[in-house]
């Protein structure tokens, strides 16, 4: 699949959370029909190797994202726990944004 070209200007979301102890804000870029298009990651301590983890994290589940993939099947395929928590940064950012999208929706 071809990557998905995003428009200059489009809807965006900042939600924030926690993984490790570790404070990260998120930001979603959606496209016009609303579904997932990028994501923006930072960590509260900045120019940390949790926060060079975090943008790396943001650009390969953009990347994905602009691909085809789904945000569950991405999170689907992440390490969990044996009670289904996400292990990695990439796992909670997947989730939380599920969870934003979520809330979004029900509102």
């Amino acid at each position: 699949m071809s990557r998905a070209i995003l428009p200059a200007r489009r809807a965006a979301q900042t939600f924030e959370f926690d993984c490790r102890g570790l404070r990260y804000t998120a930001t979603l870029g959606r496209h016009a029909d609303g579904q997932a298009a990028e994501l923006f990651l930072s960590c509260h301590k900045q120019s940390s190797p949790a926060d060079t983890d975090a943008r790396d994290a943001a650009i390969l589940i953009s990347f994905a994202l602009q691909h085809g993939a789904t945000i569950d099947a991405l999170a689907n395929a992440m390490s969990r726990d044996a009670h289904g928590a996400p292990q990695g940064l990439a796992g909670a950012a997947l989730d939380a944004m599920a969870a934003t999208i979520a809330k979004d929706d029900a509102e």
